[in-house]
């Protein structure tokens, strides 16, 4: 018996419960549990970690970041990342089924519907961009590697052209006005070739940004000028503010690797082996070697260097090389920290409930968090560091600050990182590695982003026609998520791209997250909560969890979100300000996700029984009747069915075992509940 309750024991199973059926037939389980933590750590990891995490270091203090980023892991993170694996797994539900254990909130399950969705329809154009230099990297020379291309300017300077001090030093006093700075080749292929898709020269080709645009309405836009090669005719690097909501004509490389991502995005969920999430842990790995480069920068260090001192929204410390104190940093970056935390664990999307609720019910996703948040967040510092080394390279190598090294945002993977490739032997080949890894990354997020919408739909209609016809449904997520796209590959697709990802998926996450954790803890009941987990895994949770998840967590959460509402500023690309209603645009993307939750709350109100108001509140709030374990083996204590008379009646009348019966009478214990007997409790099922 006692290696029968090792045994037990070992695979995460509550003892005495050995012989129960642990798979879910009709909705389907994951095949192993490496199947689950490889789709996880994929999931987790991401282009952001490449791109965005980066970013946010440097423009808030560097290396003093990892101070607030560890904090807003540790307290709010991995115990976010814990309870949705655990709140998943024990319903064994998606995102909107779960809400179960309290109705009235199921508006949440919304809301990370349509936080997924608007990943989703962006995350597609970045996979599509990797796709584009993807190709045009099979060639012996990079396109991005000289400036004697016909799209590049005079001020471009590229770090292996032969004449760069001859070019640097007759540039000088264009480099030192205030409306002139250096770009890399690198730099202007992205924004005159990759990013206008085959467009030709610098705002003119196939698809002009002006039709016959005046030179003084050019010259007013809030963009920086520069001049085409062999004209005289101004130029913008961007697109016009009053072009910004026009729809441009979508050239053919954008229709064809536009076409290509998204047939891949609908191919591989639709014929995954045994299951769409099957083929997902595949696309999480990817060419991660990288080669170090010569001339380690001396004084350029963007890790320690950052923003500091410099009076910019980032510069909250003074803590050089001479040992001064650190101050507080300031809310904007514990918001950006709690921002990063949520962006790339992927907490309140919706995921993590998702594959959750894949898994057996047994399965120990106490352990599976912890180590999925440790690895994506290593992954992050690790993607830092070698972001960090080539900014400081490049900027060392030019002689220029790392702030005219790259932009931010996704140009960042497809800036910075294409120049440094440049500098490798047999550059072509790195970049087609490092290309083909971004679309590993991002295709991992994106197919577990399709089966959220996907697992959702299904088990809210919950009827054998759906679960049957399971393939048409992500054919018709997929189609429409790539129609949603097109918009982004225009001209002006970087614009609405950087849009959406500032407000559609930012501190509308914080929101959610934070009325999930009181809907859970305050309002369905933290023992209840506690006790679910202990009849799931064997134990309840560390009482570290049980403390952030009551108290720290949505303090922290709640603090935050207010000061960064005071602190606000409006977005901007390089030196684009971005009008007033593409920002209300903005925050109607944000408040679209999080009005969800009072819409859908005020409807169950409504439809919910009761005279008084009060009585509907609390018949809103209340667990419904099916919430539980998934599957009748695992309904046991409070979540027993209870039987009518006739049936019990039934099961007196006509004893099978009479005398074994008798014994069970007397000393009714799980062990022997599960043992297979006719007059168990789990055989009445």
């Amino acid at each position: 018996m006692a290696d029968k309750c090792s045994e037990g024991l070992l695979n995460g199973a509550v003892p005495g419960e050995r012989g129960k059926q642990d798979k879910s037939v009709k909705r389907g389980n994951w095949g192993n549990q490496i199947e689950f933590v490889l789709t996880s750590v994929g999931y987790a990891v991401g282009l952001g970690n490449v791109w965005r995490f980066p970013y946010l270091c440097y423009r808030n203090g560097g290396g003093a970041f990892m101070f607030p980023y560890f904090i807003m892991l540790v307290f709010c993170g991995i115990p976010l990342f814990f309870m949705e694996l655990s709140f998943g797994q024990f319903a064994s539900q998606g995102c909107l089924g779960v809400w179960r254990v309290s109705p009235m909130f199921k508006g949440v399950g919304y809301g990370m519907m349509v936080v997924s969705t608007y990943i989703g329809i962006y995350y597609n154009v970045v996979i599509c961009i990797a796709f584009y230099y993807f190709f045009v990297s099979m060639t012996r020379v990079l396109p991005w590697t000289y400036c004697s291309n016909t799209w590049n300017t005079p001020d471009c300077a590229g770090v292996l052209d032969g004449n760069l001090s001859s070019r640097t030093a007759l540039n000088l006093t264009r480099l030192l006005n205030a409306t002139q700075k250096r770009t890399s080749p690198s730099e202007e292929y992205w924004r005159y070739r990759g990013r206008g898709w085959g467009t030709g020269e610098a705002g003119g080709g196939g698809a002009p940004l002006t039709p016959a645009a005046p030179v003084q309405e050019v010259r007013a836009g809030p963009v920086g000028r520069h001049r085409e090669p062999g004209r005289g005719a101004v130029a913008p690097p961007g697109v016009p503010r009053r072009l910004l909501g026009r729809r441009l004509p979508l050239p053919h490389q954008g229709r064809q690797v536009l076409g290509e991502g998204g047939v891949l995005h609908g191919h591989l969920p639709l014929r995954g082996a045994h299951h769409p999430l099957r083929a997902r842990h595949h696309a999480g790995g990817g060419p991660h070697r990288h080669h170090v480069l010569p001339d380690a920068p001396v004084g350029q260090d963007p890790r320690r260097q950052g923003e500091w001192g410099r009076g910019t929204a980032g510069g909250w410390g003074t803590a050089g090389l001479g040992g001064t104190a650190l101050t507080t940093p300031p809310p904007q970056v514990w918001g950006d920290a709690a921002s990063q935390i949520f962006y790339s664990l992927g907490c309140a999307w919706g995921g993590l409930i998702t594959m959750a609720s894949y898994n057996k019910f047994h399965n120990n996703c106490y352990r599976d968090s912890i180590i999925i948040s440790i690895t994506n967040c290593a992954t992050s510092v690790y993607a830092g560091f070698v972001i960090f080394s080539i900014l400081g390279f490049m900027a060392n190598h030019l002689g220029v600050d790392v702030s005219k090294v790259a932009d931010h945002g996704p140009g960042l993977a497809f800036v910075a990182y294409p120049e440094a490739l440049t500098l490798l032997p047999i550059s072509p080949l790195w970049s087609i590695l490092f290309f083909f890894m971004l679309i590993l990354l991002g295709l991992g997020t994106q197919f577990c982003l399709l089966e959220t919408l996907v697992t959702a739909i299904v088990d809210e209609v919950a009827n054998e026609w759906i679960i049957r016809r399971k393939t048409f449904v992500t054919l018709g997520v997929a189609i429409a998520g790539f129609l949603l796209g097109v918009p982004l590959t225009t001209q002006a697709g970087i614009y609405w791209l950087l849009l959406m990802d500032n407000y559609a998926a930012s501190f509308s996450l914080v929101v959610i997250s934070c009325i999930m954790c009181v809907a859970i803890m305050y309002i369905y009941g933290h023992r209840n909560y506690f006790k679910d987990i202990e009849m799931m895994l064997g134990f309840p949770p560390p009482l570290f969890f049980q403390i952030c998840w009551r108290f720290i967590s949505p303090a922290i959460i709640f603090f935050i979100l207010v000061f960064t509402v005071i602190q606000y500023r409006p977005i901007s690309y390089n030196d684009y300000v971005y009008p007033t209603w593409a920002i209300s645009i903005g925050f109607l993307m944000a408040l679209s996700s999080v009005i969800c939750i009072p819409i859908y709350a005020i409807y169950k109100v409504c439809r919910s029984e009761g005279d008084t108001l009060l009585e509907r509140l609390k018949n809103a709030t209340k667990a419904s009747k099916d919430w539980g374990p998934a599957l009748a083996e695992h309904r046991s204590g409070r979540y027993a069915p209870a039987f009518s008379p006739s049936t019990e009646s039934h099961l007196e009348v006509q004893p099978l075992q009479p005398e074994k019966g008798r014994s069970e009478a007397v000393a009714a214990s799980p062990v022997q509940g599960s043992n297979g007997s006719a007059h168990s409790q789990d055989s009445r099922l």
